[in-house]
């Protein structure tokens, strides 16, 4: 027997209406879902780990490096390299990027601290008896500001007029004032040297001369740079000086080891 598709209501009404046959009920989605959320958690918590473990290493090396250069504040810290866990484990830490901010000159006759110092190092791993802590090679740049100069000087310290130049403000008794300008460069010994001043504004007196020459005279050495980091320049911005270094097989010790030298410490834990 054929049947329409099509019925009439049980009222009687002679309006067609289409007839559907009942939905299929459908299949739970629920262990696609549970399947996907195991695969991400298997996933990011490697991933969580690793960083995890990353940033307590990240917060004994500040701690490390702040209480060797004594610091105010811990610096920066940034291990580069993923996993880092197995980075850990080699005992070797393939690249370490430290930024620190006003580390103190004790120690120095002539003390100048460093504005900010950033140091990228690597291969850096620990002794075996925890003393120190060693990179395979560093580079860094090392911020002075012309006021801290100015202090080490003893002279008020500007930008000159060309690049590699400094000006030196000198007061005269009776109000006068004398404007010089001199080079700076790299010497060993990570020492800046003040070279060649001559007059630039006013007239300077023979004395006056005397006393700058016995102020540029001796170079100022940089007391708070890690052993192994050698100057190479010295460069001119209108903030300060900028110093660059770099080094093999640079030593960060804790300054309870160095007898009372400069503090030249930094990260015991890595």
């Amino acid at each position: 027997m054929h049947h329409s598709p099509y019925a009439y209501d049980e009222y009687g009404d002679d309006t067609l209406y289409e007839a559907h046959e009942p939905e299929r009920p459908r299949r739970p989605r629920r262990p696609l879902v549970v399947a996907a959320a195991a695969v991400l958690a298997l996933t990011l918590l490697p991933v969580a780990l690793d960083r995890f473990l990353a940033s307590r290493a990240e917060a004994r090396t500040a701690q490390a490096f702040q209480e060797g250069m004594g610091t105010e504040l811990p610096p920066e810290v940034h291990i580069r390299g993923f996993p880092v866990v197995t980075q850990l484990v080699s005992g070797t830490l393939r690249q370490v990027d430290i930024t620190a901010h006003d580390i103190p000159a004790h120690g120095a006759d002539r003390p100048l601290p460093v504005s900010e110092l950033e140091l990228r190092l690597r291969d850096l791993r620990r002794s075996d008896d925890g003393g120190e802590a060693r990179a395979r090679g560093a580079e860094a740049t090392a911020r002075l500001s012309y006021p801290d100069v100015s202090n080490a000087l003893g002279v008020e310290i500007s930008q000159g007029g060309s690049p590699g130049e400094v000006a030196a403000l000198i007061v005269l008794p009776f109000a006068d004032q004398v404007t010089v300008t001199t080079t700076v460069s790299a010497l060993s010994g990570n020492r800046i040297a003040f070279r060649d001043f001559r007059v630039t504004g006013g007239a300077l007196p023979g004395i006056g001369r005397k006393l700058l020459d016995k102020v540029f005279e001796q170079p100022v050495q940089l007391r708070n740079i890690p052993r192994g980091l050698t100057l190479r320049s010295v460069t001119t911005t209108p903030e300060g000086l900028t110093a660059r270094f770099s080094g093999s097989s640079v030593t960060f010790t804790p300054e309870a080891e160095q007898g009372g030298t400069a503090r030249e410490s930094a990260p015991r834990n890595t």
